[in-house]
């Protein structure tokens, strides 16, 4: 079978998309799952947040893009939890030169094709825009994964991000799927962040995805050590959230 490819995107930054995709990651190579997790994020927070500092590479997945290097090449294998496809810096210069290429959106799918045989989910950190690495994250994906803060000014990107989709679905990708929204960095005390969530759900007829993730400070303190709430906190609410989400999931 082939692996299920899940693109966590969301143009707003701050929403919890890097700690999305590598906390899900593990939680899902936890329950024996092959997970291999993309950094199509110059920022390169998702390489840097799992203990891999990205100045110390020679190649990442801006040279498997652009570059004709193989993606097998750039793997970082882990021997515990998943594998990575590494971001560096020189990923904010690859927007302008996929331009030129034929077929631009298409680019990371195509890049994928050689190593999803060896895994059963591929997690695609899109960056915090709607650009080209975006559309190519959800020109690879089988499914959409949208992490939304629950506050009122959180949300308004989200119809444009749907429009994105709906593009991607009608140009290259039409069996893209939205698995929905996940409200993180919630404060379920207050009756604003649950009123944000209902409006969500009706406005943009989305499935919310639960459990909602609780707001942390037990999220920021682990990538400072390369790691995940996971191993860091493992029986705090917010691994026990990304837990379920991954046994949901599944």
């Amino acid at each position: 079978m082939p692996p299920r490819t899940l693109a966590v995107a969301n143009q707003k930054g701050g929403v919890a998309k890097t700690t999305t995709v590598a906390t899900l990651g593990a939680a899902l190579s936890e329950l024996g799952q092959r997970v291999l997790l993309v950094d199509l994020d110059p920022q390169a927070c998702l390489t840097f947040s799992i203990g891999i500092d990205p100045e110390d590479l020679d190649k990442s997945i801006h040279h498997v893009l652009l570059g004709g290097v193989q993606a097998r090449d750039v793997l970082i294998e882990f021997d515990e939890g998943p594998d990575l496809l590494p971001a560096t810096i020189e990923l904010a210069t690859a927007e302008v030169q996929l331009a030129r290429e034929t077929g631009p959106e298409q680019v990371l799918r195509t890049a994928l094709r050689s190593v999803r045989p060896a895994y059963d989910w591929i997690i695609v950190d899109c960056p915090p825009t709607l650009g080209l690495l975006t559309v190519n994250g959800l020109s690879a994906a089988t499914d959409v994964l949208i992490p939304l803060q629950c506050e009122t000014l959180a949300h308004r990107g989200v119809g444009q991000l749907l429009d994105t989709v709906h593009d991607v679905q009608h140009l290259t990708n039409p069996t893209l799927r939205v698995l929905g929204v996940l409200p993180t960095l919630y404060d379920g005390r207050t009756t604003h962040a649950r009123a944000v969530l209902e409006t969500i759900a009706e406005a943009y007829s989305l499935d919310v995805l639960a459990p909602a993730i609780p707001k942390s400070i037990r999220f920021a303190e682990a990538p400072a050590v390369g790691e995940t709430i996971l191993t860091t906190a493992p029986t705090s609410p917010g691994a026990k959230a990304y837990r379920t989400l991954a046994t949901t999931l599944l």
